[in-house]
């Protein structure tokens, strides 16, 4: 566009595995012009199915290419309904995620999404942060300061320093300051992954009740928390290393068995307090506390959740939607903010976000190819 505001489709299946969401924004890499419309492809039970399967593979594991092919259909298929898109920032499938160790694994080709599409596709968005020594996530931060900033511009925000937490299958927070110059400043943004957040709650679902989630906290309302359990979960290492720290998804694997013996409702209750007391416990790294959580991710939507952050934070929590945020397509909008970033050289993440030296920018660039 010839003021260099660029039509952006962003998309992103995270690790609750129930679907694609893909969103439009326009966006110079920097400012937020305008949000539009927005759109969600859910995923089967046997799509999801396939993707538990390929949770935990690297590349050239049995079930990799199936989960690939998989997650390009699915996105390649919404990706259709908008026609305006300039450009698509297409995140891929997690299934591994080891910083320190083999590194991070998003299934999907963004080449060949790009082919199906007729579009330039951004992509592989995690690995050049990690290469350089960065943890690679959370990468919607500097997207969060995007937020805030116009937040502040629309009058729903006081120019002042405000946190986000995205609960998606993993936990993270970032606490941001809308005055700065840049996300990428000195002191802009701070951001790490809190803990298990609806992961292992839908994990139990599926496995007891034959469920994707427990929906509005209905069965989580009815039990009574194992605090014995949150109080052992809460001396696992994550929670005593020094910040910006990422996470696996399956990064508590004894979560689960800590419920086995509890009935239903009462593990619900576990796991839901679980994800709470893990935010808390993140709260002493923050540069300042917050006057509020703004929450966006599908967490939001569980009242039982919301209320159990209240508790355990003591804070004012409250749905994005209060300062005219869409929490359920924050994450989507990111990468299509972080695409036009790419195109434009403009670093995607830095020290404050995933530990990396300095800022990175971070993607790869796969243009349509024409016979």
């Amino acid at each position: 566009m010839a003021d260099g505001f660029v039509r952006a489709l962003g998309m992103m299946s995270g690790t609750s595995l129930d679907g694609v969401d893909a969103a439009m924004l326009t966006t110079d890499g920097q400012r937020i012009g305008a949000f539009g419309r927005s759109a969600y492809r859910a995923y089967s039970g046997n799509e999801s199915g396939l993707l538990h399967a390929a949770l935990g593979q690297w590349p050239g594991g049995p079930d990799v290419a199936e989960a690939a092919g998989l997650s390009v259909a699915a996105h390649a298929d919404l990706a259709a309904g908008f026609p305006e898109a300039e450009v698509i920032g297409y995140h891929g499938q997690t299934l591994a995620h080891d910083p320190r160790g083999r590194g991070t694994h998003q299934a999907g080709d963004g080449a060949a999404l790009a082919r199906q599409t007729d579009r330039p596709v951004v992509w592989d968005f995690r690995s050049e942060d990690v290469r350089q020594g960065g943890e690679g996530a959370p990468l919607a931060p500097f997207f969060h300061w995007a937020c805030a900033e116009w937040a502040v511009g629309q009058g729903h925000l006081a120019p002042a320093p405000v946190a986000f937490l995205n609960l998606g299958g993993v936990g993270n927070v970032t606490w941001v300051d809308p005055s700065a110059s840049a996300p990428e400043a000195q002191g802009a943004c701070l951001a790490f992954d809190t803990g298990p957040a609806n992961a292992p709650l839908n994990d139990l679902m599926r496995q007891r009740r034959g469920q994707a989630q427990d929906r509005d906290g209905a069965v989580a309302a009815q039990g009574v928390v194992d605090e014995a359990v949150i109080a052992r979960f809460l001396t696992h290492p994550h929670f005593a290393r020094p910040v910006p720290k990422s996470l696996d998804r399956d990064a508590f694997p004894d979560l689960l068995a800590e419920v086995r013996e509890l009935a239903d409702a009462d593990a619900a209750a576990t796991l839901t307090h679980a994800a709470a007391a893990a935010v808390a416990a993140g709260l002493p790294h923050l540069p300042a506390p917050p006057q509020r959580l703004l929450v966006c991710g599908g967490g939001r939507l569980n009242p039982v959740l919301m209320q159990a952050l209240r508790q355990r934070t003591g804070l004012d929590v409250l749905p994005v939607e209060e300062i005219g945020l869409d929490g359920d397509m924050l994450e989507a909008q990111a990468f299509g903010w972080l695409a036009v970033r790419v195109l434009k050289g403009l670093p995607t993440s830095g020290p404050g976000t995933t530990g990396a030296p300095g800022p990175v920018c971070g993607g790869r660039i796969s243009r349509p190819t024409h016979s």
